[in-house]
């Protein structure tokens, strides 16, 4: 499941949540902390801060739907089956399976998109959540400029219909994975070996790249729908929240993340860190300083 070695002291699950399978390390016995990985990767993505965090919380640390070794499932003709709100059921699951009916969530990028939803349908759940180098889905497509448009190709490219984008990447998966990756601000120095492999060898599976895509076409269609009903009615994230994004990274460059954050919360902070968009490989001594005094032990606990 993990990369060997990467999570020391940790251990393996997996949860059925409703008939999809969704793996998770976990480890410590504080207060509950859900971390959530991004696009293209894996729960590895937080091996570098983990360990350190099982010393002040339970942590879990999952694959989403579609992602690593999470089921699978063909997407439907509205993608519903990736939305955000069904890949929300399957995290809230988890953790209410795992005795946390309340827990606290890091999410970095659509591990992000993921806990805002979780966030909005269920309020109960969620103490306090940290977003990585994200701003909202809804102002992101908002705002799109050909600068956005350019470095964020893949979301345009992804959604596409199938299976073109599926047959195009399943043709080198490996070349894809370097592209989108090692093209970032910080190439692939970031990422451990152990890490990368991981990565390279979820990323192979066809079902995968499908699910991926999938993803992303239920961003630009079933997830907005749910997004504008959460605008209009005046549905705001209720849950303390904490904003970060690397300086280098596009969310710097084209978007105003605690001004897009504020108008969907009721209260937000943040700041800017000296990396790119991957703040869990590429700034953890940051990211753990930031975890540690924004997520005071609370009202956690188990069921």
């Amino acid at each position: 499941m993990s990369a060997a070695g990467l999570f020391p002291g940790f251990s393996n699950g997996i949860a059925d949540v409703g008939g999809i399978h969704i793996p998770y390390v976990m480890a410590g016995s504080g207060p509950p902390l859900l971390l959530l990985h991004g696009h293209p990767q894996t729960h590895v993505i937080w091996h570098k801060v983990a360990p350190a965090l099982a010393q002040n919380f339970t942590v879990v640390a999952s694959d989403l739907r579609g992602y690593g070794d999470a089921s699978k499932p063909a997407g439907l003709p509205d993608h519903s089956t990736y939305s955000k709100r069904e890949m929300a059921r399957d995290q809230v699951a988890l953790m209410q399976g795992l005795g946390f009916e309340r827990f606290s969530l890091v999410g970095h990028d659509r591990g992000g998109r993921v806990g805002h939803r979780l966030a909005l349908d269920h309020p109960k759940s969620v103490d306090k959540m940290m977003l990585l180098d994200i701003s909202p889905t809804l102002a992101m497509y908002d705002h799109t400029t050909m600068e956005f448009a350019r470095a964020y190709w893949h979301w345009f490219f992804l959604i596409q219909p199938a299976p073109l984008p599926e047959r195009l990447i399943g043709a080198d998966p490996d070349f894809y994975l370097e592209e989108y990756m090692g093209k970032r601000s910080d190439g692939v120095r970031p990422f451990a070996p152990e890490a990368w492999a991981e990565y390279l060898r979820a990323f192979r599976d066809p079902a995968c790249i499908h699910a991926m895509c999938e993803d992303y076409r239920a961003a630009a269609t079933i997830d907005l729908v749910h997004d504008c009903v959460d605008r209009d009615s005046g549905n705001k994230l209720k849950c303390p929240l904490r904003v970060l994004w690397g300086i280098y990274g596009t969310i710097e460059k084209c978007f105003e993340p605690l001004a897009d954050w504020g108008h969907v919360a009721e209260t937000v902070s943040g700041r800017e860190l000296d990396c790119g968009h991957y703040i869990p490989e590429e700034a953890p001594e940051a990211l753990l300083g930031e975890i540690q005094q924004f997520f005071q032990p609370g009202e956690h606990g188990k069921a």
